[in-house]
């Protein structure tokens, strides 16, 4: 196999049947050694949170994948911490897709002139542009259209899965008592139509969860979910 990329959580590598290999590592997102899955930057290593991110994803997307949603997800091999999927072209640079049911974090911080913290927001999707150095900023659908990342069909069609797939993972989750208050998709085009597909993965670092009131860490969070 052929390394292609070397990200922050995971290395690509491409297959000779043309498909693709995700190897999911331990190193997680953070600043100053501190796990903060909102970072841009790795801050740290811990042991088993590759294997942990891969068990979540698996079962989130083959419960996606069976109700006929259209995603990258071929298959998992938890033991090697690697997932095979299908080519994807990502949307311009990279997009990032949010899934807002409460008030919290970034858009608590935008907003908070009205609202309050945990308000409803009732699947509220933001799209943000993949760009570091530019703080992944908000971009609209006419924006996306004009820069030629995505037409406006494609975004309305993303955002209906969005919140297809987030009632899916809601679900899921309120079985263990977890409730989400937000969750980040990634989504590319798949196959020789250029089908708008979900792509990357679904781990506790994706989303931010509650337990009785109060905040469940993402190792925390798929421990939780895997028991």
């Amino acid at each position: 196999m052929e390394k292609i990329y070397v990200g922050k959580t995971k290395d690509v590598y491409r297959k000779e049947d043309g498909n693709y290999l995700l190897k999911f590592k331990d190193d997680v997102t953070g600043t100053d050694g501190v796990f903060d899955p909102g970072a841009n930057t790795v801050g740290l290593s811990i042991a088993g949170a590759g294997k942990a991110g891969l068990k979540l994803t698996k079962l989130f997307f083959e419960k996606i994948n069976a109700a006929g949603i259209p995603t990258h997800f071929i298959a998992a091999d938890i033991e090697n911490t690697t997932m095979t999927v299908k080519p994807a072209k990502i949307f311009g640079q990279g997009v990032e897709v949010i899934l807002r049911y409460k008030a919290v974090g970034s858009f608590l911080r935008r907003y908070g002139e009205y609202c309050n913290e945990a308000d409803d927001l009732d699947g509220y999707v933001e799209v943000t542009l993949k760009d570091d150095e530019r703080n992944d900023p908000l971009i609209t659908d006419e924006a996306l259209e004009m820069l030629g990342i995505m037409t406006k069909e494609e975004y309305r069609v993303l955002v209906d899965m969005t919140r297809e797939i987030g009632e899916i993972v809601k679900a899921e989750m309120a079985k263990k008592d977890l409730e989400l208050y937000d969750i980040k998709f990634e989504f590319g085009r798949v196959g020789e139509n250029g089908q708008v597909a979900l792509i990357d993965e679904i781990s506790g670092g994706n989303m931010r969860a509650y337990r009785g009131g109060k905040y469940v860490e993402p190792l925390e969070l798929e421990r939780i979910m895997m028991e």
